[in-house]
């Protein structure tokens, strides 16, 4: 009778907590299909909304993908390398490194993003690209790939493994795409659900870095919510919802995926 009293009491928790975050969230997805929020859903259901936002935000939405699927490919090209010459190599001069990788997790956005203007901000035509948002989502997202991948290669004697590839005669190459990547998917695919999730839904550093031309979906969430009508705002977040959602869902089931294999 008491472990069941200890369950009953237990879930009834969870389900208190899950209902105090998700309730709010589905309040304000609600209103970005009602004809007026303050009327609720008795006003009517309309994508007036829906349609407006990709009308007037469909470039912000387009160029977030971009920069997140670019930044995802900088941080796995660099990140994964890195990852590997770091823990084979060891000592103290690789742990220093480590720690300089990881230290943007220490610093808030916005210093990130002032250091990126101060030093870059003098050319012209790299400042007004997004690839100037991009060095900045890479420097904030690159660690979580290194970290995650690291933590793999620590799991297991992934040194033994190339030397063992080594003594039959591959070359550094078809080691690293035979041998390494394969022994490491269940940390690149971790990271990788973790830099397109940041990537997308970073505000503070791309807000600073952003011009009128280079908005993203966060900058462009935010200023729906600061000039425009709540269901306007509200509608903006359902899209993103809809299309964020299913991606982290199909690349979450890649990460099981690949640490069953």
């Amino acid at each position: 009778m008491r472990d069941r009293l200890i369950f009953l009491g237990q879930l009834g928790f969870t389900l208190l907590v899950a209902a105090f975050l998700v309730v709010p969230v589905i309040l304000s997805l609600s209103a970005g299909v009602t004809v007026n929020y303050f009327r609720g859903i008795q006003s009517g259901i309309t994508l007036q909304w829906v349609r407006q936002v990709w009308e007037l935000y469909a470039g912000e939405i387009f160029l977030s993908f971009v920069i997140a699927i670019a930044t995802l490919v900088v941080t796995l090209v660099v990140g994964v390398p890195a990852a590997y010459a770091l823990h084979v190599r060891g000592g103290k001069l690789s742990r220093v490194i480590e720690e300089i990788i990881t230290l943007p997790l220490a610093i808030p956005g916005l210093a990130i993003a002032l250091a990126l203007l101060l030093t870059y901000g003098g050319f012209g035509s790299f400042r007004r690209s997004w690839l100037f948002i991009l060095a900045g989502h890479v420097i904030f997202t690159m660690p979580f790939m290194v970290r995650s991948v690291m933590a793999v290669f620590a799991s297991i004697d992934i040194k033994t493994l190339d030397e063992g590839a080594a003594s039959l005669g591959a070359s550094p190459w078809r080691r690293f795409r035979n041998v390494i990547v394969p022994n490491a998917m269940p940390g690149i695919l971790a990271g990788s659900l973790m830099v397109v999730t940041l990537s997308l839904g970073e505000f503070n550093l791309t807000w600073m870095l952003h011009t009128p031309l280079t908005k993203t979906l966060p900058v462009g969430l935010a200023d729906a919510y600061a000039s425009m009508r709540l269901e306007v705002a509200s509608a903006y977040t359902l899209i993103f919802f809809v299309m964020i959602v299913p991606l982290l869902v199909a690349m979450q089931m890649f990460a099981d995926e690949g640490q069953k294999r």
